[in-house]
């Protein structure tokens, strides 16, 4: 059998996502008949059936669902080698590092100045994204390098360095009782009585079993707890975005909380290299973190 083509695979992923023809054929702009023909062709060229189709619509097989994922992460490395291939042509010691709104933004600036100040370092542009997109960023080759954090994020395909590890805090709203103890238990901040505990997605998008509200920003997060409608647990160093309407309050049984530069395993270069160092010297030198005071 021939290789397949982009194509081929981009065509797949468009009818297995919308499970529909005729939007999948809108959204690839083409017509709906050469986009069933071009799945039929690729069902037999794999000698197997992707899709059950019948009046109710479309529903992917077993072997359709393991398609799916490896046709987007297929596509992923295609759009990769083309954004960094332009990237090399434009910047060839530059990088892009991602990381999430709300990350502690003192110790990303350290690293930054600690960065810049090295002879000859490279330009570093800081592509800011949602909870969990940044290993979608790096495998589809918008960023070089994310801010990560175990085990909260998915490593899986990447290399790492430790830049911190510490301890966990909930932010709570001011006015609430527990803004006053000195210390909390993961017990008690699961079981506070009309502040459920905010609810993030996971890596598919879907959000775990619970009470609290679904959130998807740092922004409205902050609103929700200076409302009084949601607490959070978080690394001790991301509380520098506390409102003056939070408190933050140490989780001495939470979890220790690493953070990570990562990249994509394999993937180094002299301008990776540097950064690889600076954080080997920041951590060595001992990382200052100064968030705001509870």
């Amino acid at each position: 059998m021939d290789g397949l083509e982009t194509r081929e695979l981009r065509y797949f992923v468009a009818v297995a996502e919308e499970l529909h023809f005729g939007r999948a054929a809108e959204r690839l702009s083409m017509a709906q008949p050469p986009l069933s023909r071009a799945i039929q062709q690729l069902e037999r060229r794999l000698g197997v059936r992707l899709l059950d189709r019948d009046r109710r619509g479309v529903a992917l097989t077993a072997a359709g669902e393991t398609m799916l994922v490896q046709a987007r992460l297929a596509l992923d490395a295609v759009d990769a080698v083309v954004r960094r291939t332009r990237r090399a042509a434009s910047a060839p010691s530059g990088l892009v590092l991602t990381t999430k709104a709300g990350a502690s933004h003192e110790l990303l600036k350290e690293l930054l100045d600690r960065h810049a100040a090295r002879p000859g370092a490279g330009a570093i542009d800081v592509l800011l994204c949602e909870l969990g997109e940044q290993g979608r960023l790096l495998r589809d080759g918008s960023a070089d390098v994310a801010i990560m954090h175990a085990p909260f994020d998915v490593m899986t395909g990447l290399d790492s360095v430790e830049i911190l590890t510490e301890g966990q805090v909930a932010i709570v709203p001011a006015a609430h009782p527990l803004a006053g103890r000195a210390a909390l238990t993961m017990a008690e901040v699961s079981e506070v009585p009309g502040l459920p505990i905010a609810r993030w997605p996971r890596q598919d998008g879907s959000y775990p079993p619970g009470p609290g509200p679904e959130v998807r920003s740092q922004s409205q997060l902050a609103q929700l707890v200076a409302l009084g409608r949601t607490l959070l647990v978080i690394p001790a160093s991301s509380r520098a975005w506390q409102w003056p309407e939070h408190v933050a309050v140490p989780v001495v049984d939470a979890p220790e909380v690493t953070t990570l530069l990562a990249w994509p395993a394999g993937l180094r270069s002299p301008a990776l290299d540097d950064l690889v160092d600076t954080v080997e010297r920041l951590r060595e030198s001992g990382v200052r973190d100064t968030p705001r005071p509870a």
